[in-house]
């Protein structure tokens, strides 16, 4: 890979991430409400007079009485140092609800995209090889109940079929993977499974498409005049040259996961940064909200870099162009 193409890609990564964060948080000072005042009403003033020196006092703690741009500023420059204010509802920094519930989603996302990945991918390319046979009816009819059900209504069933026929329940306490591996598989298996289940479905139908198109081409046709065995022109000739927007397409739903598995975090009760933010918007607990969606467009912005690279690593013409 030429270092070129790096460069060009890191330097396209900085300015994309600072508008992220500008975007982050302008909208999030868009939002109906202040939390000032928020927080002064629940305290329960009596007198108008001490409400109004308490929304003084909190606002200029918060920095609210100072400009947008300042406000921003001094925002970028604490969460360059890890510090992304503290939580007005849990009452500690938010970095360290960060350090909690960022690893038990990227466990949960990395978990759910190599399910995705090691079932869609097979099942596309038999579905591809057997075109109009019954298994490729059998895997075209998994893909489109895959893409039908909402992952809420499978979610619900999964752990409905669990509790009903097995007495499984989601444990109250979350394990980490390093003090029990079996307790957390046993407890992220079944939200990744339906996860995977969601997302193989769109996988596995694109790498059926792809290694249609692929297998009919001239280059393939040469191979199998040239004596080439069926599953050598299959697996070394089409599949490597079908995989390319299959790979940029698990790279994007890799990126998007962070924020896409807060029905599932729910349902089976993974305390991981989907459901973080959905209690933080539910509270108004804005420096969480705000921490939070940085930290998922910085893992978005990263994963998209590393399958950009990746891409041009498969494919030199991409490098080079």
């Amino acid at each position: 890979m030429t270092g070129t193409y790096l460069v060009r890609r890191l330097l396209l990564f900085i300015p994309s991430l600072i508008g992220a964060s500008i975007l982050i948080f302008v909208l999030l000072r868009l939002v109906p409400g202040d939390i000032a005042e928020i927080l002064v009403y629940q305290a329960g003033s009596e007198t108008s007079a001490i409400q109004e020196r308490q929304l003084r006092e909190i606002r200029a703690e918060l920095g609210l009485d100072k400009p947008v741009v300042v406000q921003y500023l001094q925002w970028v420059a604490s969460a360059v140092r890890g510090d992304f204010g503290h939580s007005y509802t849990q009452l500690r920094p938010v970095s360290t609800i960060l350090k909690e519930r960022v690893p038990r989603s990227l466990e949960l996302a990395a978990l759910t995209v190599v399910i995705a990945t090691v079932w869609a991918v097979p099942l596309g390319v038999v579905s591809a090889v057997r075109q109009n046979s019954w298994a490729d009816h059998v895997v075209r009819i998994l893909s489109i109940s895959g893409l039908s059900l909402p992952i809420f209504f499978s979610g619900v069933l999964v752990l409905y079929g669990l509790v009903r026929f097995f007495q499984w329940l989601p444990p109250l306490e979350f394990v980490s993977f390093v003090d029990d591996p079996a307790a957390n598989l046993k407890q992220l298996i079944w939200p990744a499974l339906v996860q995977a289940y969601y997302i193989s479905a769109p996988i596995t139908r694109l790498t059926r498409s792809q290694l249609l198109d692929v297998i009919r081409q001239d280059f393939v046709r040469t191979a199998r005049a040239k004596g080439v065995g069926e599953r050598a022109v299959v697996y070394r000739h089409a599949l490597s040259n079908s995989l390319l927007p299959v790979v940029t397409f698990i790279g994007w739903w890799g990126g998007r996961l962070l924020g896409g598995i807060v029905i599932t975090e729910i349902i089976f009760s993974v305390p991981g940064m989907g459901s973080a933010l959905a209690s933080a918007v539910a509270q108004r607990d804005y420096p969480t909200v705000q921490a939070i969606v940085f930290v998922m467009a910085v893992v978005f912005l990263t994963v998209n870099l590393l399958v950009d690279l990746l891409y041009a690593w498969l494919d030199p013409r991409i490098r080079y162009t």
